[in-house]
């Protein structure tokens, strides 16, 4: 076994979930992921935890195989037990198809979300990481060769993680005291929105893994303005592109994409919460160099921004604010590399990706 699998294992294990003794840990991974799940063992039984491995939300062949066949869903009962019952959760993606579930319909996807949101809710409320394996399909996604991409995810992954929170508290500093923010870039997006008292986090790799970010949600109904996200959305097995919303009021009253534009409609109307904006994230990782098709990486880069439209995480919403609700979330990015800025209660805090703290 390649020495970093066992590396990567012992930073989820220590680092992301504080695995201990008694835990019952389930891990969602699909069979592609094998080294790292038989690594996660090793250190499970050294940790004197239970794990139990699961092959739901990653099984791609197994999901399509389910959705291809049934239009109506409900929650099952016995997963919802299984999740009640864990201490802590581990997904692991890695494919061995990245558009294997390309030919599901949009609307069967949605209804299936919309089945399986008290599962999201649970698995959320209990200690989690999702984490990435080199698998070579999504090394392929990348354009890169398995090697290669072996040596991205690992080098983005096994590193000094308290080094990161460091650096990237500088700006929860900035953001967590603020009333309002604004995104330009170019003169494609436009974005204002209200974060009054939301918590901003410092991701540095415990629940995303590898971390790099920080994130926070927009207040419920203050999201005005227009976003065109210019890179890539790879969205149930296909891609979406040129992705842009108008907001009015905090919802989207306008919306287009260069390609499969139905699919993003879809996204959008999912349910009530689909079409208000959940996240604020910004890109902070520079060792994230390159864009995957793979948003646990892209959306760390940094010079970056990320929205989500969709379920904002309860940890990032005040107790006097709303949290927006939602089967779905789909984080979109930004370039901010170039012609764009960040304001913050009317201050740049960033001008074409490098940070105030950074001059």
């Amino acid at each position: 076994m390649d020495p970093r699998i066992r590396e990567h294992a012992a930073v989820v294990v220590d680092h992301s979930i504080d695995l201990s003794e008694g835990d019952d840990l389930v891990i969602d991974a699909h069979p592609v992921a094998e080294d790292l799940v038989v690594a996660l063992h090793e250190l499970a039984a050294d940790r004197g935890a239970n794990p139990l491995v699961v092959q739901d939300r990653l099984g791609e062949r197994y999901r399509r195989a389910f959705l291809r066949n049934r239009e109506e869903f409900e929650t099952p009962d016995h997963t919802a037990a299984l999740y009640e019952a864990m201490d802590k959760y581990i997904a692991v993606r890695g494919s061995a198809n990245v558009t294997e579930t390309s030919d599901v319909d949009p609307e069967t996807t949605a209804a299936y979300q919309q089945a399986m949101q008290p599962l999201l809710s649970e698995r959320l409320s209990k200690p989690w990481c999702l984490t990435q394996f080199p698998a070579a399909a999504n090394a392929q996604l990348a354009g890169m060769s398995t090697e290669a991409y072996e040596d991205f995810v690992w080098d983005a992954v096994n590193k000094d993680w308290d080094a990161v929170r460091e650096h990237q508290s500088q700006m929860v500093d900035i953001l967590d005291p603020a009333q309002q923010v604004r995104i330009v870039s170019g003169d494609t997006t436009d974005v204002t929105m209200s974060v009054a008292g939301n918590p901003t986090l410092n991701d540095y790799g415990e629940k995303n893994l590898p971390g790099g970010e920080v994130f926070t949600a927009p207040v419920a109904d203050s999201v005005e303005g227009e976003v065109l996200f210019d890179k890539p959305l790879y969205h149930q097995g296909r891609e979406i592109t040129d992705v842009s919303l108008r907001f009015e009021g905090g919802e989207v009253v306008a919306h287009s994409a260069g390609k499969n534009e139905d699919l993003l409609s879809e996204v959008l109307s999912t349910d009530e919460g689909a079409s208000r904006l959940g996240e604020l994230g910004i890109g902070m990782n520079r060792d994230i160099d390159r864009f995957t098709y793979n948003m646990l990486f892209d959306e760390k880069m940094g010079d970056t921004v990320h929205m989500a439209v969709g379920r904002a995480y309860e940890d990032t919403v005040g107790e006097e604010n709303e949290q927006n609700e939602s089967a779905v979330h789909v984080d979109m990015i930004v370039d901010m590399s170039e012609d764009s800025f960040i304001e913050v209660d009317g201050e740049r805090v960033q001008e074409d990706g490098t940070f105030v703290f950074e001059e």
